[in-house]
């Protein structure tokens, strides 16, 4: 994966599904569509060295130790109309070692860039979690940590991304794993061949990184994402994956990189519809908004993890009329609204209309509904009759 300079070179190439130094070093099979991923261990390793190597030559001359890196966050990035995707623009910062404001922050991300450079050179991975306490240490005669909280390493490590131009992946750097997925489809995975739909009432547990996975056979038809294991869970002991020939995922809240990429390949290498099934509330919405256009902290990752053609399968305020479900309204919360109020203003939303309708709908309201709402019709609503009216009827929004 690769930093946003490098997408439009790598999509007249056609390599729109790794980019960067892994995209160079994939394999595409033609005859089952599968994407060997060759991890670009030589390639990350050198670019982490540099990092050191021009922090020490600053040193030598007599200069400020500096790093330059993309700037992150909602002023640097661009909504590409063509690509319907998030991307970052061209603003740079400098972070300087001897400036109070950028010191810990500078020695953070060389702190991960040598925890990083040492799983690679023992070709070992480590979670998130576990980066968090190798870093966290307290500097010597002083009360500073390097760390405190763990969103500090992660954000160096998204720092390191854009740096190196290498995703956290192939830094070796995972995740937890958070999510399931159950359908007709069997996969490889580090050797063993994996059925996804004989693995019981769990289904598989999807790893932060699935890149080396293979695809061997895919059967279905579409897939249904949804942002709560306990619909998943609803869905998988009525078969719905098995009646509808789909495959159901979900995760628990925001969805993971993992599941985003997951969702990607499966889009891009087999063609299979993506359809969102969220909480009617702005916070599922944005869900939603993070797969198909990407998120705004990752907007450098956009062209490994956006999904353009997804769509919307609900709750919408619309469903809430016509399933009679205002009776388990809840109200609005100050954070709820100033969310719905952001979402209205983002640009990739500002010109839908139906968008812009919901969005409207919802104030009017002043209420939100889960989706867990649909129970009250009966258990199995939801995958008999919401469900299958909504699919056969293509009501989505896009």
């Amino acid at each position: 994966m690769a930093a946003v300079k490098n997408k439009n070179a790598e999509k007249s190439e056609g390599q729109k599904t790794l980019s960067g130094v892994a995209a160079k070093q994939s394999v595409h099979s033609s005859d089952n569509h599968s994407t060997e991923y060759i991890p670009a261990k030589t390639e990350t390793t050198k670019k982490l060295v540099e990092i050191g190597k021009k922090v020490v030559l600053d040193i030598k001359k007599g200069e400020n130790p500096k790093i330059e890196l993309s700037v992150r966050g909602l002023s640097n990035v661009v909504y590409d109309k063509e690509a319907k995707t998030l991307t970052l623009g061209d603003k740079k910062a400098q972070r300087y070692f001897f400036n109070a404001s950028h010191t810990k922050k500078f020695l953070q991300t060389i702190e991960i860039a040598a925890i990083c450079k040492n799983l690679l050179d023992v070709q070992k991975h480590a979670s998130l979690r576990d980066v968090f306490y190798m870093a966290k240490r307290t500097i010597p005669n002083t009360k500073i940590n390097v760390v405190d909280e763990q969103t500090e390493s992660d954000k160096a490590i998204e720092d390191l991304e854009i740096i190196t131009e290498f995703s956290r992946e192939q830094l070796h750097v995972n995740a937890n794993k958070m999510g399931s997925v159950a359908g007709k489809v069997v996969i490889e995975d580090s050797g063993d061949t994996i059925d996804w739909s004989k693995l019981g009432s769990g289904g598989w547990s999807i790893p932060s990184n699935v890149e080396n996975i293979k695809f061997k056979k895919v059967d279905a038809k579409y897939i249904l994402y949804m942002e709560k294991a306990a619909v998943w869970e609803r869905l998988h002991e009525d078969r719905f994956w098995e009646k509808q020939s789909c495959l159901i995922m979900s995760s628990q809240g925001q969805t993971t990189r993992g599941i985003r990429r997951l969702l990607q390949r499966l889009s891009v290498e087999h063609k299979l519809p993506i359809y969102v099934l969220a909480d009617n509330d702005p916070w599922g919405w944005y869900i939603y908004s993070v797969i198909k256009f990407g998120s705004i902290s990752l907007a450098h990752m956009a062209a490994e993890m956006a999904i353009p053609g997804v769509k919307f399968i609900g709750i919408t305020c619309d469903d809430v009329i016509d399933y009679d479900l205002k009776r388990h309204f809840i109200k609005l919360t100050d954070q709820d609204i100033s969310r719905l109020k952001q979402m209205q203003g983002y640009e990739w939303f500002e010109k839908n209309k139906e968008w812009q309708r919901q969005f409207k709908m919802m104030k009017e309201f002043g209420n939100k509904v889960e989706i867990q709402a649909l129970s009250s019709k009966g258990i199995s609503f939801i995958s008999e009759k919401y469900l299958p009216e909504k699919i056969k009827g293509q009501k989505f929004l896009d």
